[in-house]
This record gives structure tokens, sequence and C-alpha cells, in this order.
């Protein structure tokens, strides 16, 4: 093969390699695109092609997570990976694993891990990658990479447990809760909803947002009834589509341009905790981003008239 479909070949896993260090879909982009570049600017071939870019990926997206931390220690509110709708990446003896491993909860444990263990935990518990080319690829021995994921392994199962659920019944709460949302039905809400379910919004300090983490069932319950029966007055669409792995919701404006992204994390048939990103940074890689500002005042004026 060329070094051009050598390298489309692996495109998939060297993307998913990287989203799940960064956890930033532009910032994985450009790693693929820098590895390339090298790739492309080798005078020999390497004698493993999947080695080379493997390690080259890991080091670039490692390289990359270290400056990324100081930006994420400053950013405004809770900060939450960029939505991914598909992992290009396919194994189908691993699907659980990478079903997991992409989710919003197990990002944010990552999150937890130094640049280092990340990028062992995922090559060897994700990847299924050999402890010597874990080694190879983050530029370690065996034994330190062996110490490396102990330690990882050990943040990630302090962790909330994952329940894995069924992909219908979950899409069909998915759809049931978009329902009751769009009828501003609080009971109907409630009932999808755990107990202790939590809302929490990143914004950034980019786009409107709740000042806190909602809390409680009956509150999360209410507060969603009373924002999105409005969302269809104003021209803005909503849709049930997979975020990361999980059931969620992605809504548009009447442009069809992306206003916010939810993402559902169900344990024990009901919804636990509700991840909304509306940070426009965070966004453009769906498409086109909404004015979140104009549709809040949209939505005030509306129910100025209402009343």
């Amino acid at each position: 093969m060329s070094k051009v479909e050598e390298f489309e070949e692996l495109r998939p896993l060297l993307f998913s390699i990287a989203y799940r260090i960064l956890s930033s879909v532009s910032e994985a982009e450009d790693a693929v695109q820098e590895t390339w570049l090298r790739f492309d600017a080798s005078a020999t071939r390497p004698a493993s092609t999947r080695a080379f870019l493997s390690t080259t990926i890991t080091r670039l997206s490692i390289d990359v997570l270290r400056s990324a931390r100081v930006r994420r220690e400053e950013y405004v509110g809770p900060w939450f990976p960029e939505p991914l709708l598909n992992d290009p990446y396919e194994d189908p003896a691993r699907s659980v694993e990478l079903a997991d491993s992409v989710s919003m909860a197990a990002l944010l444990l990552l999150e937890r891990l130094s640049p280092l263990e990340r990028s062992v935990f995922v090559l060897r518990e994700v990847f299924a990658f050999g402890f010597d080319e874990v080694a190879g690829a983050v530029g370690r021995s065996e034994a330190a990479c062996r110490q490396l994921l102990v330690r990882a392994r050990r943040h990630m199962e302090a962790g909330q447990p994952r329940f894995h659920a069924d992909r219908a019944q979950r899409e069909e709460l998915a759809a049931r809760f978009l329902d009751a949302m769009k009828d501003g039905d609080v009971g109907g809400l409630r009932q999808l909803l755990a107990a202790d379910a939590r809302l929490v919004g990143d914004s950034g300090g980019r786009a409107p947002q709740f000042a806190r983490a909602i809390t409680g069932a009956d509150s999360v319950a209410r507060l969603l009834a009373s924002v999105f029966p409005w969302l269809p007055r104003v021209g803005v669409g909503s849709e049930v589509r997979d975020v990361n792995g999980e059931p969620g919701v992605i809504s548009r404006d009447a442009d069809g341009r992306v206003l916010h992204v939810l993402s559902f994390e169900v344990r024990e048939g009901r919804i636990r905790t509700i991840r909304s990103v509306a940070n426009p940074d965070k966004l453009g890689h769906l498409g086109a981003v909404a004015d979140a500002w104009a549709i809040d005042r949209e939505i005030r004026r509306a129910r100025r008239g209402v009343k």
C-alpha cells in the first residue's frame, strides 16, 4: 500500500486514541493531521507503520494535554469533553470497552490521571496494546508502564461503577424523556430520573447557562419543563442522538445551527446525570453554531408576550 493508504487505514484508530487522551474532537483531529505530516515527511518506511503512528499520536497527545490542563484549570464553570457523535474506530471484540471508555463519565474520570497514566490506560485497557507497544509509545520501560497502569486502574475503579443497559432500552428512555421535556411534563420527567439526578452545564461563560448544578429529580424536572417547551416557539428543534456512546439530545435553531448538546448517563433504567454542553467552542465540529444569547432573548420576549 501507499503511505496514504496505510495512513487512512489507521486513521480511525489514531483519532480514537487521541480523543480519549485529549477529550477534544478538534485537538484530536489536529493531532491526527500532525501525525500524518510527520509520517509523510519520514524518509524511510518504519518496520511497523501501526507502531510508528500510534507512538507519534500518543506523544503528540501527551504534549497537548499537558498544556491543555493549564487552560482547563482557568476554565469558567464546569468543564466537559467535546461531545462525540460517532467513534470512527470499531472492534467487535472490544465493543464494550470502547463504548465505556468514550462516555462522558469515563472521560471525566480519566481527567483525574496524569497524562502518562491516561495514555497507558487508554492504550492498554481500551485498545489492548501489548506492554512492549505501550512502553514504546510513551517512552517508558515496560515495568514503569505496569506501575502506571496499576495507579490508573485504582483511580478509575474509585469512580462510580458503570451499569450497562440495553441499547434499545436506552434509546427508548431518551425518546420518552425528550417528549416529556417538550411537553413540559414535570411528572413524566420525574419518573424517568433517578432520585438523586443531577443537571450540570458547561458553557465556558460563552452561552446562557444555569449558575450551578441542579440536584434532585424534582428540581431537575421542573427546570427542564420550564425551558424546553419554549424552544420550538423560537424555531429550535431537538432530536435524540447518541452522544459519546450514550443517549443524548442535540438542539438546533431554525437554520440548523447547533444550540446545545445534552448527554444522559443512565443507571439502572433511569437518568442519573444530564450534562449540557453549550460552549460554542466545543460545538463547532458538529456544524455551524447558533447564537445562544439571541435565542435566550427570543425566549424571554416570548414569555413576556404570553404574560
